[in-house]
């Protein structure tokens, strides 16, 4: 086998971006090809976000290539695809801990790396953000800085992306936006967006002769800024005339380029040059392929989005044996749907582009008419699902925890308002994992909580999600939230018969006498299992109390634990601050009780990324971090 000194010739001699202007730009090409193969080998061993950053190697090489980055700003979409952008800005030796606990963060973000301009980990934000710091450089008088954009076309169907969009075309600036069209989201791009840039042609001579023509007519004093605008207007108006297709960039006053082979990376760095220092806003549109370079990728790219451990050299996706184990709550809500579905004709599901991610896709294939995906759209996932209800239909509209922070006031104004029967799936709620804080799903909890008309609720296992999902499609249950997390459940027997769940009712797990520890969620059977230590280590006797909803509150459970205990331990998989253990000891304070309490769950601040349960020990929530808590409030420890 070569060495890496020899497979690796040109990327070994790259420490940073400047190294990288020291080459020509006939070399470029094989710095592309160094860079996917390391990629390629890198997440073979250490998993992560595949297919997108394969697709953006020859852009990232030209984008570090022409810009002074990082002076230069570059505002990544999402981060999906910057994987070549953090190994070509001084992150090669440490790639390898991307995504571990300790290591390089799963996207890009200024408190790791100047290079990384903004945070990115949730979609649509990149035009806002760059466009902010556009306008900023120009009020420092910064007019040698530029600052680019880089945005998917999955990310182009959110809302904040075309706010973004109107605020540029409306206030001086020289902003760069590269929209990278793979026809990609994470699942297949959706929508009238994604057929626009599809069809969307602009002749590249046209472009240049545009260019070379306004730079001769500047020099001569003929052009100014005011004629400047005017002309655009006019040129914009012929074009869309004489094309007979009106190009909705253009028609915003953004100059337009594209689409060109974001592959060609010597074009592509050619371009980038002859446009970086234009006035005004301007979007390059590109061709790319999700996966390009391997061929299992470029052939399935969704499947391809976060792979897991592979072959490198045969791309067989080294899948564990998951034989015996329980199933995944994802796919228990999917199948779950389909079979209420068939039950019920009312039901409709909603994902916004998540319907792999959520299982909604075995409703898509079963009973297509019935599933909507939305593209890249929270906020709209939530008004058009208020919109079904209203009507009569009863959605299922399934977004990930730390997504769902965007439709925020659209639950509030659209759903919860009216009472309309929304059920809102909250797949991914709790600590997520690898992809670390910008999508840990620990807010939710806390945040639906003041919402009046809500009901919310978490099972314990699969068999509860079931029930919960079948209580909250019958008559008069107004809008209901059911959360569950990431990964596997417990039941490796999970189906079972429907049936309804009282709601607002929790439920007594376990009997005890000297402390008692009130959950909610799947998390109770960790409580479960430190309750077992604690009363084997320590001789206690704890009782358990699944508390199963939110909102509203069981309050004969609540009084039975507080005229019974003194001492309680309440333990959930979100925020401290605002959550459930925040309503036990509002409760018990309005109804006099005054029980030693001990909170275990999310603590004030944004936890980093690593593994599921590497993320429990550190937030004391695992089983002994529990079994800790429950022994420091019996002992009546004060609060460390």
């Amino acid at each position: 086998m070569l060495s890496d000194l020899t497979k690796y010739s040109l990327l070994n001699t790259i420490d940073s971006p400047e190294d990288l202007r020291r080459l020509s730009v006939d070399q470029l090409p094989e710095v592309c090809k160094e860079l996917r193969q390391d990629i390629i080998e890198e997440l073979a061993r250490n998993p992560g976000h595949f297919a997108a950053s394969m697709g953006t190697v020859e852009l990232t090489v030209a984008l570090h290539y022409v810009f002074n980055t990082p002076y230069d700003r570059i505002v990544w979409d999402v981060g999906h695809q910057a994987y070549g952008h953090k190994i070509l800005t001084g992150r090669r030796d440490l790639f390898c801990t991307n995504r571990k606990l300790g290591g390089i963060r799963p996207f890009p973000s200024p408190e790791e790396s100047e290079y990384d301009a903004f945070a990115c980990g949730h979609a649509s934000n990149s035009i806002s953000a760059a466009l902010g710091m556009a306008v900023a450089a120009a009020r420092k008088g910064e007019t040698d800085r530029h600052v680019v954009a880089v945005i998917g076309d999955g990310s182009m169907s959110g809302g904040l992306a075309f706010e973004g969009l109107n605020n540029t075309s409306s206030t001086p600036n020289d902003l760069l936006i590269v929209l990278n069209d793979n026809d990609m989201s994470i699942d297949r791009s959706v929508g009238g967006m994604k057929r626009y840039l599809f069809n969307l042609t602009t002749s590249n001579v046209y472009n240049q002769f545009r260019f070379r023509a306004a730079k001769l007519l500047f020099r001569m004093g003929v052009l100014n800024d005011e004629r400047r605008k005017a002309l655009i207007r006019l040129a914009n108006s012929l074009k869309s005339l004489l094309a007979q297709q009106q190009n909705i960039f253009e028609g915003m006053n953004i100059r337009y380029f594209g689409p060109i082979d974001g592959h060609d990376v010597r074009n592509l760095a050619r371009v980038l040059r002859e446009i970086k220092d234009m006035k005004g806003p301007k979007l390059l549109h590109l061709h790319t392929v999700k996966g390009k370079g391997f061929a299992q990728a470029e052939k399935e790219p969704g499947k391809w989005h976060a792979p897991g451990r592979f072959d490198p050299v045969t791309g067989e996706r080294l899948v564990a044996d998951c034989a015996g184990q329980p199933p995944l709550f994802q796919d228990v809500f999917g199948k779950t749907l389909v079979e209420l579905a068939r039950q019920n004709p009312r039901i409709v599901g909603v994902t916004p582009a998540m319907s792999t991610g959520c299982s909604m896709n075995l409703l898509m294939e079963s009973m297509p008419e019935r599933a909507f995906d939305v593209g890249i759209a929270e906020g709209h996932a939530a008004t058009f699902s208020g919109g079904m209800a209203k009507e009569g239909l009863q959605p299922f509209c399934n977004i990930y925890s730390s997504f769902m922070q965007r439709a925020y006031d659209n639950v509030i104004h659209d759903i919860a308002l009216l009472r309309l029967p929304v059920v809102l799936c909250l797949d991914r709620a709790g600590l997520v994992g690898e992809d670390g804080p910008t999508h840990h799903g620990v807010f939710d909890l806390a945040y639906f909580r003041p919402i009046p008309n809500l009901t919310i609720a978490s099972p314990l296992d699969e068999h509860e999600l079931r029930r919960l999902m079948y209580t909250a499609q019958l008559p008069d249950k107004g809008p209901f939230v059911i959360r569950y997390p990431r990964g596997r459940g417990v039941l490796v027997d999970w189906h079972c018969p429907f049936e309804e769940i009282p709601v607002g009712k929790g439920r007594r797990l376990k009997d005890g006498t000297d402390v008692a520890v009130i959950s909610l969620g799947p998390i109770g059977n960790l409580a479960a299992r430190a309750i077992g230590r604690v009363e084997r280590e320590q001789g206690l006797s704890v009782a358990h109390y699944d508390l199963r909803f939110l909102k509203p509150l069981d309050e004969d459970l609540l009084h039975e634990v507080g005229r019974r205990f003194s001492r309680l331990v309440t333990v959930e998989d979100g925020v401290l601050k605002g959550g459930m253990g925040s309503a036990v000891l509002e409760f018990m304070a309005d109804c006099g009780y005054a029980p030693r309490v001990c909170r275990v769950g999310v603590p004030d601040r944004f936890v980093e990324h690593g593994a599921v349960s590497e993320l429990y020990r550190l937030c004391g929530m695992d089983e002994e971090g529990i079994a800790r808590a429950i022994t420091r409030v019996a002992r009546g420890d004060k609060p460390t």
